[in-house]
């Protein structure tokens, strides 16, 4: 989503005129990001808007972080919050969260899930996630089999929702700012962008994953979930994780959102 941001200045010097952009992978988000655009005509001719973009490279603006997220993740107690909400995953049951629009393959995982080899806790967040699970329920021979547990969630605060995302195995979340708060929980997840005509979300999340450096297993399972390919691929945690963990720390080694536009719009008074 767009946004324009106006930061006052001191008597006598012009405000920084910046227009916060979308979140985006795609490479024209570096090349434009911090570029000027002067106004020519109307009231707001002389002045200067600049182009910023958040991102997940160096040479863009970053992301929103608050400062004490590691605090409150180096503190949290997983299993205290997961019976809090009445959940005790039994011994090699997968903890999933799912946050997702109506994905097309989502009856096929479930089917997969309850079959099994192995045990699935589903966590299914209120809204259009529950929705959609209820209604892929409602299919022959989807959810009945012994493997698979759901359980429903209300709907729930950020910072719950932080928890949440900590607490899962693997996350699946939905657009922009869930995404940006799967990559801080660092666990793997998979991610469905919101859908676009003519397919144009599906550049944007070819991209992501080229940033993320993903295994040829995790872009397969996104191509399945954002109905790109069938059947479905396998879940592979043990090849996510360290691709996940990895890329949770070379966000950590940058400057978050904020202060990135900060130092911008500083440098630009005059």
């Amino acid at each position: 989503m767009r946004a324009r941001w106006i930061v006052p200045a001191g008597a006598g010097r012009q405000p920084v005129w910046v227009n916060l952009e979308y979140l985006t992978a795609e490479p024209f988000a570096q090349r434009s990001h911090g570029l000027p655009s002067p106004v020519l005509s109307g009231p707001a001719a002389g002045l200067t808007k600049y182009f910023f973009y958040p991102g997940f490279a160096a040479g863009t603006g970053g992301l929103l972080r608050e400062d004490d997220l590691a605090r409150r993740q180096a503190t949290f107690d997983r299993a205290a919050w997961l019976r809090s909400r009445g959940i005790t995953p039994g011994e090699g049951e997968t903890v999933i969260s799912l946050f997702c629009y109506e994905p097309p393959g989502l009856a096929d995982l479930l089917a997969r899930w309850a079959a099994g080899p192995q045990r699935t806790r589903l966590l299914v967040t209120a809204g259009r996630a529950t929705a959609a699970v209820q209604q892929a329920l409602g299919r022959p021979g989807v959810g009945h089999g012994s493997r698979l547990a759901i359980t429903w969630l209300p709907l729930m605060p950020q910072d719950e929702f932080d928890h949440l995302l900590w607490s899962g195995d693997l996350n699946f979340v939905r657009g922009e700012d869930s995404l940006v708060r799967a990559l801080w929980a660092g666990q793997p997840f998979v991610w469905q962008p919101y859908p676009q005509e003519g397919g144009a979300h599906h550049a944007k999340l070819a991209a992501f994953l080229e940033w993320l450096q993903a295994p040829a297993s995790w872009r397969a399972f996104h191509r399945f979930w954002n109905g790109e390919a069938a059947p479905a691929a396998p879940v592979a945690l043990q090849d996510w994780a360290p691709c996940a963990t990895a890329a949770r720390a070379r966000l950590l080694a940058q400057a978050d959102l904020v202060t990135n536009a900060l130092r911008f719009a500083a440098a630009r008074r005059r």
